[in-house]
């Protein structure tokens, strides 16, 4: 296992862990908000569901376009100025919103959300592995848990937000109130609709630029990693590494089917008529962030990472099967979950997806200690390439979206069954191969 030296101690080894916990909620703000802004911008923008998804779709692929140009930047910027550059490139994904709004164009939003990507893909190439190598690697996936907290409850909070900033007025307004609508009436309110985007998005670009200053402030030290990669092993490429292109090929089929889980939820709502449907992504990810503090209890402390990993797998694999064939017009599962609570029950299908957040909670904080075990010097290229695996953000759910067109949206989510197989492959046998 290589290690890195960064130091543990005081004021300096808490730095570090703040910072790095500080962009992982900047992570979570900003990826899902999709959640949210994919329903809302179907509306819009009156798009059919597959072209909808092409908003995650350019977000996720900017990670595949951009991981290796970013890792060689990182290589020479250094990973402090590296972060600042990211958080630049987010804020200038913000303010392309501005003109996506004031002309209703599909088109700049893509933009957008491609520049918005790009600056997450460097932040992440940089922030990922430096997790990792902050302690033993027994308990990586807790520390990374942790930093997950940080980033669902960033996801709770964005999908909430928004509704709140952006829809205002508009709260009961889905895809069948449009339908109803005249045609002078239904542009005249798609248009206001637009126009709320302008302010939060102005205003997020703002604080991200203050964020840049400030993390060019920061006395945060580069990590260097040692060179202790096996005998055997020190020359070629990762590709002589089995189970990171593994883990990769694991990753992609993760993101697809937490994306789908997070981005979705808001599309399957709207279409069935809820009220406030661009805030569903929040019960995703409040069940992601029960899921992390299950994991910050019991790894390594009750199982081990694989174990987990294969845990989520199998849970993946039975609410996918219940989604597919559950009822629309029951709220049985919602009213004995949380219905005592006073929170607003979904139907059944609904509140599977939302679980789909405890399934998937594990995934990414086990995966990438198993995947970068034992590169010793491939490591920065080795968390590029796992980076990479993040474009099942961008393929998956348009998979979906297109079978959705084929069958139904609810038979549609089949698409995660062979996914959630291959990640149980690769906890019981993929992470443990070291040859081809």
């Amino acid at each position: 296992m290589n290690t890195a030296t960064i130091p543990r101690t005081g004021l300096q080894s808490l730095m570090p862990i703040l910072t790095i916990g500080l962009l992982f909620f900047i992570f979570g703000f900003v990826t899902w908000l999709n959640g949210a802004l994919i329903p809302f911008l179907q509306m819009v923008c009156e798009l059919s569901e597959i072209e909808a998804l092409f908003i995650a779709f350019c977000f996720y692929v900017a990670y595949v376009v951009m991981a290796l140009p970013m890792a060689r930047i990182l290589e020479k910027t250094g990973y402090k100025k590296g972060m600042v550059l990211g958080l630049l490139l987010i804020a200038g994904g913000c303010l392309l919103f501005v003109p996506a709004a004031l002309s209703k164009t599909f088109a700049i939003f893509l933009l957008a959300q491609f520049v918005v990507g790009s600056g997450l893909t460097i932040l992440q190439t940089a922030s990922n592995p430096f997790i990792v190598h902050l302690g033993s690697h027994e308990s990586a996936a807790a520390r990374i848990a942790f930093m997950g907290l940080l980033n669902k409850f960033a996801g709770v909070l964005a999908p909430l937000l928004f509704t709140a900033l952006v829809l205002g007025d508009f709260s009961n307004v889905n895809q069948l109130s449009l339908a109803a609508m005249s045609d002078a009436d239904r542009l005249a309110q798609l248009k206001q609709m637009s126009n709320q985007l302008i302010q939060p998005y102005i205003g997020m670009a703002i604080a991200l630029a203050v964020l840049a200053a400030g993390f060019a402030k920061i006395n945060l030290p580069d990590i260097k990693f040692e060179d202790n990669t096996p005998a055997d092993k020190v020359t070629g490429s990762v590709m002589q590494f089995p189970h990171l292109i593994l883990g990769a090929a694991a990753l992609f089929c993760y993101v697809g089917v937490e994306v789908i889980a997070g981005d979705t939820i808001g599309l399957y709502g709207s279409s069935l008529g809820l009220d406030n449907a661009t805030s569903l992504t929040s019960y995703t990810m409040t069940a992601m962030v029960i899921g992390y503090f299950l994991g910050l209890i019991c790894i390594p402390r009750f199982i081990t990472q694989p174990q987990a990993l294969a845990g989520s797998a199998a849970l993946g694999l039975i609410l996918t099967i219940f989604i597919m064939f559950g009822g629309n017009d029951t709220t049985a599962i919602a009213s004995i979950l949380w219905g005592w609570s006073g929170l607003p029950v979904l139907p059944d299908t609904v509140t599977m997806i939302a679980l789909l957040g405890l399934a998937n909670a594990m995934v990414w904080p086990t995966l990438w200690p198993l995947a970068l075990d034992g590169l010793g010097k491939f490591t920065p290229q080795g968390s590029a390439v796992l980076i990479m695996g993040i474009a099942g953000g961008a393929i998956l759910p348009l998979a979906y979206g297109g079978l959705s067109d084929l069958m139904s949206s609810q038979l549609a989510y089949v698409i995660m069954l062979p996914c959630y197989i291959f990640i149980g492959y690769y906890a019981l046998i993929g992470h443990k191969k070291r040859a081809w």
